[in-house]
């Protein structure tokens, strides 16, 4: 009796140690698949504001502040855009300072904890960069989209859609360079976003099912008078590009795509997220395990939209080595795989979705390049 009282006991608590440890996984994976767009991603380290001189800031010294490029400084209700490191500056030696472009929301002062972010802009089109735009709704299949739509004369259209972290504020980058082209874009809100619906399960599925919402754009795009799209994608927009050349209806009027920093492996981005958020890393494979249950996600690198066989139209793939949310190996092997249709610009100290950011003249003249003939 006494043998068998300590074998269940014994039982109860390896049960009761399973089931934490699967409570744990499951915790862990939200940080991949709850990311919220008013907050940084968990690999993104906050910095203080520690001086403000004119348009000068000075940052806290790190990997973070230190990258060369233009992007927003934001946290709370504050946004500012910053330039590149002031070397000559005088700064302490814990200290690194950067050109500050402008404030375009609240107030930059000392002491303020803020983080860097590949979203420079806020606002809408005309407001932030004063293009003229329509507010438009595209019919999805959990209700209206909100997106932004800026006219250009030509009948190709330019899909936009942002990824982690982030709001279609993001496409709003390379806006002033694709109007310049006078190509039209519209700009896709999609489920999660704020104005969009709600995913019926409230998580993100990597661009698993969110691609649908891309699908729904594309046929708002060739109702109102697109003869074929471009389909350019951030992060998990990327992905949910990738999964719309695969597996749309009209994917015979998609005429290329443009990847940055595409979720190709997410298993590895989940473990990143979840790593960065602070998950032991024995507990990392229970949260992809956990992810792939609550998603029903499958495969690995190279695998599904992204298999190389299924490429059929060109494709630009900006990334970097340094992303430590996507892996940028995965998008060589993509390139490596089909060079008749992929090309990959490498982008050397650019985080997770912001190869722009790092290196904006190189980035749109890769862009040019690779439209023009699409066009």
């Amino acid at each position: 009796m006494r043998l068998r009282s300590a074998a269940a006991a014994a039982a109860t608590t390896v049960l009761g140690a399973g089931a934490a440890a699967v409570a744990a996984g499951r915790y862990a994976c939200d940080a991949a698949l709850k990311p919220a767009r008013t907050r940084p991603l968990p690999a993104d380290q906050p910095l203080t504001v520690h001086a403000v001189d004119g348009d000068r800031v000075t940052l806290t010294r790190s990997l973070a502040s230190l990258r060369p490029g233009t992007y927003g400084l934001t946290g709370g209700e504050t946004h500012a855009v910053v330039g590149p490191v002031l070397e000559s500056a005088p700064h302490p030696p814990d200290c690194v300072v950067r050109r500050l472009e402008r404030v375009t929301h609240g107030s930059l002062k000392p002491g303020a904890r803020l983080w860097l972010t590949p979203q420079v802009h806020i606002g809408n089109p005309r407001d932030a960069l004063g293009l003229d735009h329509a507010d438009v709704d595209v019919p999805g299949e959990l209700g209206p989209l909100p997106a932004w739509f800026v006219p250009g004369a030509r009948d190709t259209w330019v899909i936009t859609v942002h990824g982690l972290g982030t709001t279609r504020e993001h496409p709003m980058t390379v806006l002033p360079f694709l109007h310049g082209q006078g190509v039209p874009v519209l700009d896709l809100a999609y489920r999660g976003d704020l104005g969009a619906p709600r995913s019926p399960d409230g998580i993100s599925h990597l661009g698993d099912t969110e691609w649908r919402d891309l699908d729904a754009a594309i046929r708002y795009a060739v109702r109102y008078g697109a003869e074929t799209v471009v389909l350019y994608g951030w992060s998990t927009g990327a992905t949910m590009a990738l999964h719309a050349a695969a597996r749309s209806a009209l994917r015979n009027r998609i005429k290329g795509l443009v990847l940055d920093s595409p979720v190709l492996d997410w298993r590895a981005t989940v473990r990143a997220l979840a790593s960065a958020d602070g998950t032991p890393g024995l507990l990392l494979p229970l949260a992809v395990r956990a992810a792939q249950g609550r998603t029903g996600l499958d495969g690995g690198p190279l695998t599904g939209s992204s298999d190389p066989d299924r490429m059929t139209v060109p494709t630009l793939i900006l990334h970097g080595p340094d992303d430590g949310i996507a892996p940028w190996g995965p998008s060589q092997a993509l390139a490596d795989a089909r060079p008749d249709l992929v090309t990959l610009h490498t982008v050397e100290h650019a985080p997770h979705a912001s190869s722009w950011n790092a290196d904006r003249e190189d980035y749109e003249e890769s862009l040019r390049r690779f439209l023009t003939p699409l066009m």
